[in-house]
């Protein structure tokens, strides 16, 4: 948890929020908010500044994390690249399991697997990886034998959310020159919507077009 939650944290608990909402908010288990705010003071004395300080102490006094299994560096790395997430947009839930998964060593966990070993509950990962799922970051995979799905990110991952989010942006900027349309290209409004349709358009449309030409480099 980076001081920057911990400050959301502390803005939640001034505005009355329940564990539940501040989680939401943060893209944590309520469990996690509870445990964090229990052990630094509780609802009355929660400070984020001591506790992220309290945490990198009790941090110095643990153990080193352990590599992963296919010899990427241990969390510290792996928090690097969930915080990368973060910043993007992504809820971090969502970005803990993509990094689990991009770490992975065959690029597929099962949700039973994601919740053992992100200590999360089934909701959040289901919640997580239909997102991912939707976006084009992952894919489902039905194991019939065992009669559940795996999760997989794969090297054509990345040209599927690319396309994926570029024709969510030209609808946008579609339904925008629609209502330049509808207001009147002759206004100030529907000229400023034009334009913006427009740019958008050229953009992606470009966008499409390298990922297409480069996708090669995938396989």
């Amino acid at each position: 948890m980076t001081q920057q939650d911990r400050q959301r944290i502390a803005a939640g608990l001034v505005g009355g929020l329940s564990y539940a909402e501040i989680g939401r908010r943060l893209g944590r288990p309520t469990s996690t908010i509870s445990r964090e705010v229990g052990r630094n003071g509780g609802p009355a004395g929660y400070r984020p500044q001591q506790a992220h300080r309290a945490t990198v102490r009790r941090a110095h006094r643990g153990t080193p994390a352990p590599s992963s299994a296919a010899g990427v560096p241990g969390s510290a790395a792996e928090e690097e690249i969930i915080e990368m997430a973060v910043r993007s947009g992504l809820p971090r839930t969502t970005a803990r399991v993509h990094v689990d998964l991009l770490l992975s060593e065959d690029g597929r966990r099962t949700a039973a697997e994601l919740t053992r070993r992100l200590k999360v509950s089934p909701a959040s990962v289901s919640v997580a990886v239909n997102f991912l799922v939707q976006n084009g970051y992952v894919r489902r995979e039905r194991d019939p034998q065992r009669r559940r799905d795996s999760y997989v990110i794969d090297d054509d991952a990345w040209y599927n959310s690319v396309v994926i989010s570029s024709r969510q942006t030209l609808d946008a900027a579609q339904a925008a020159m629609a209502a330049a349309g509808t207001i009147g290209l002759d206004s100030p409004v529907g000229q400023r919507l034009a334009r913006c349709a427009q740019f958008l358009e050229r953009v992606i449309l470009d966008t499409m077009e390298s990922a297409g030409r480069w996708r090669a480099l995938l396989s």
